[in-house]
């Protein structure tokens, strides 16, 4: 990743470490951003210097120009923009297109693992029957990331939401392939019905029992990613 995190648990965790609190592994931070529009930069020789700024800064820092020193900055732009026509379509219409190519590392195992998935679940949603193949993903039960195998037993083939929520601990499955939904889905979005509906009903596994999912999988997400 271009953070320097090597897995999502990874990033996961620095959050938490900035943040100064563990939510659990499942939680949907909400982040905020800011966006500039149309920003350009000044030629190195016209920069200012910032010899207030903290060499461990991860915040971005302001300035209030109804004080001196954030008034004595905005002085300095001023007369660096004296003469310049810069327009922000300019600037818009020079940037390039597309970042740089980059080399990324895949998972080994990853694409025989959805192929055997997918083929195992006939094609079809654990949870809902979609048929739609193009909205399946082939999930790992216990996460990939977290020493999850790529193993058919520790897989099922869902619908991309019904992954997300699986994968975000608002849905479940016990270890007798009975669905578990969380209340938290009504509590956080106020909604969640077609979800509830699923409630107790068993999914779809594999006729071979020796390709079902694994107690032991199933019995680790119940008590590490699930919340009732």
């Amino acid at each position: 990743m271009r953070n320097g995190a090597q897995t999502e648990h990874e990033m996961r965790t620095r959050i938490e470490r900035y943040r100064r609190f563990y939510a659990g592994s499942s939680e949907d931070y909400q982040i905020g951003c800011i966006l500039l529009q149309s920003p350009f930069f000044f030629a190195q020789d016209d920069w200012i210097p910032a010899t207030d700024w903290d060499p461990n800064i991860v915040q971005g820092r302001t300035y209030d120009t109804t004080e001196l020193r954030g008034e004595a900055i905005w002085e300095q732009v001023q007369n660096r923009l004296k003469g310049k026509t810069l327009q922000p379509e300019d600037v818009v219409a020079s940037m390039d297109r597309f970042g740089k190519p980059q080399l990324v590392t895949s998972r080994l195992g990853q694409g025989i693992f959805r192929v055997m998935v997918t083929d195992a679940y006939r094609r079809r949603c654990a949870f809902t029957s979609s048929p739609v193949l193009h909205v399946l993903d082939a999930a790992h039960i216990r996460p990939f990331a977290e020493k999850g195998p790529h193993d058919l037993r520790n897989g099922l083939l869902l619908r991309q939401d019904v992954h997300t929520l699986f994968d975000r601990g608002y849905i479940t499955v016990t270890p007798g392939y009975r669905v578990e939904v969380s209340r938290r889905i009504k509590d956080e979005f106020e909604n969640g019905h077609e979800y509830y509906a699923e409630h107790g009903k068993t999914i779809a596994v594999p006729d071979t029992p020796a390709l079902r999912p694994a107690e032991e999988f199933l019995v680790w997400h119940n008590e590490n990613v699930y919340v009732a």
